[in-house]
């Protein structure tokens, strides 16, 4: 209980105010309601609720789209996209949506929300709208009002914040979850509880994240993308690491100098037993078909873009 700490923020609020013919809806605060709101310290502390999983182009969006605000913005807004199931919110894209703060209201362009969204199922049918996100460190007064629309598009949406300021000395990332406090008839109030972040990624977006990590320790923060033959030896030197140190693992509880884990010895039969049973000879020879099947597609594709190249070409001639 002393890891949590309660805040209360009394807010001037009343009915949404809808300028008609605008397609920016104007929200004011007139009359007096509660604001809950409880903050945790999300390093320190088990969260019950559904796990949201983020995507790296999630973030790399979100920090483009903050490097592109306009100018006098303090931060930016926009709708997450992903899907859900019973115990996690997989968050895969997302896009940003213009909107104007000032310390009284806030205006939001909910038209231009719709339309990304209509588009955005018409290339990807399976994403539908978790929540939002906001840059910043803090959950202010109006993101409750934001978190009222995005209600209405969804079902519990979920609330994302990047720390973009770096105001901790990092980019903080969390989650949060809304949930309608107080008396029914009375004041209502809106606590929004935290919830575990964790990453996850393709395989394509660890081609991304990869090279960003080379060029930390760059020094003009450039660097170019591999050949296909790097990253296979690559790829291949970190499997020879793996083993090296599983069996590094064995013989040191084999010779007593380590306590033996069931759990990952759990782990190691059932990777034993995914292996195929095969010979080497038969291997090699799957191997170099399948190399030589590889080279073939490569041959053709190159071959094609020569020619609609040259064909390109002939044409403006």
């Amino acid at each position: 209980i002393k890891d949590l700490t309660d805040e209360w923020m009394v807010q001037e609020r009343a009915s949404e105010i809808f300028r008609s013919g605008s397609i920016i809806r104007q929200f004011k605060c007139l009359s007096s309601a509660l604001l809950m709101r409880r903050v945790f310290d999300a390093a320190s502390m088990s969260v019950y609720g559904p796990v949201v999983k983020i995507h790296p182009v999630v973030l790399a969006s979100i920090g483009d789209s903050y490097e592109r605000r306009n100018e006098g913005a303090s931060r930016v807004i926009g709708t997450l996209l992903g899907t859900i199931d019973k115990h996690s919110v997989e968050v895969t894209n997302c896009f940003s949506v213009p909107h104007n703060e000032s310390e009284d209201e806030v205006a939001v362009d909910m038209e231009f929300a719709k339309n990304m969204y209509d588009l955005h199922k018409r290339v990807s049918p399976s994403e539908v709208i978790v929540g939002w996100y906001a840059t910043g460190f803090e959950i202010t007064e109006h993101s409750v009002l934001i978190h009222e629309y995005y209600s209405r598009e969804a079902t519990n949406p979920i609330h994302l914040t990047m720390d973009t300021a770096l105001q901790s000395g990092k980019m903080n990332i969390r989650a949060y979850v809304s949930a309608q406090m107080g008396v029914p008839g009375k004041t209502v109030g809106v606590m929004f509880t935290p919830l575990s972040v964790k990453y996850k990624y393709y395989d394509t977006e660890r081609i991304g994240v990869d090279l960003l990590q080379r060029t930390r320790d760059a020094p003009n923060t450039t660097n170019g993308l591999t050949s296909d033959l790097c990253q296979v030896g690559g790829a291949a030197g970190r499997v020879q690491d793996m083993l090296a140190t599983v069996l590094t693992y064995i013989e040191d509880v084999l010779s007593g100098k380590q306590m033996a884990d069931n759990s990952v010895g759990r782990y190691l039969m059932d990777l034993v037993n995914k292996v195929p049973k095969i010979t080497a000879e038969d291997f090699e020879t799957m191997l170099n078909s399948n190399i030589n099947d590889l080279l073939m597609v490569t041959y053709l594709s190159n071959l094609t873009q020569a020619q609609i190249a040259l064909n390109e070409k002939i044409v403006v001639l």
